[in-house]
């Protein structure tokens, strides 16, 4: 098994990032359907505190509600987390063809601030919003599951390392 990651790592990163990506696409779908047509009802909504579409198209929807304070609402700058997100899972997927200890560390740094990401959300979610949105719980968990996998991933790479070296 030396020079290679376990099977398990390649297929929960796979299971994981397509999902992260589905779940992503999805949230962008809604966001831009609701825009364009607020009488549009999302499969996510279920009732007054538990809809999708009012979270995604909060302020805190885009840039995690913290981009408009420094550029305009508007601006190209101020994209939706869902697009982010998009960004996120493509590229966990790349990164994780690679073996370095490099992409090894980035894995796990950007999962971490993911999950920094994931916590303000979710705050935002009950605290702030009073709203319950399986498509951004699914997401936080995933965010959880992959910095479990890139932990794993680092340990392991790290000792193939020193075995071959």
């Amino acid at each position: 098994m030396a020079g290679e990651m376990p099977r398990w790592e390649r297929k929960v990163r796979v299971f994981l990032c397509v999902f992260g990506l589905a779940l992503s696409v999805y949230a962008l779908h809604v966001e831009v359907s609701k825009e364009s047509n607020p009488a549009y009802r999302a499969m996510c909504d279920l009732g007054e505190s538990v809809s999708c579409s009012k979270v995604f198209t909060s302020r805190w929807g885009r840039g995690f509600g913290l981009v408009q304070f420094f550029v305009a609402q508007d601006s190209p700058l101020n994209q939706p987390n869902s697009l982010l997100g998009i960004i996120f899972y493509t590229l966990q997927m790349g990164l994780g063809l690679s073996l370095s200890r490099k992409a090894a560390k980035l894995l796990v740094f950007f999962s971490w601030v993911s999950v920094a990401g994931s916590l303000y959300l979710a705050s935002i979610l009950a605290f702030v919003l009073g709203d319950f949105c399986m498509v951004c719980v699914s997401t936080y968990i995933v965010n959880f599951a992959l910095l479990f996998t890139n932990v794993r991933r680092k340990r392991a790479i790290g000792g193939m390392k020193e075995k071959a070296g």
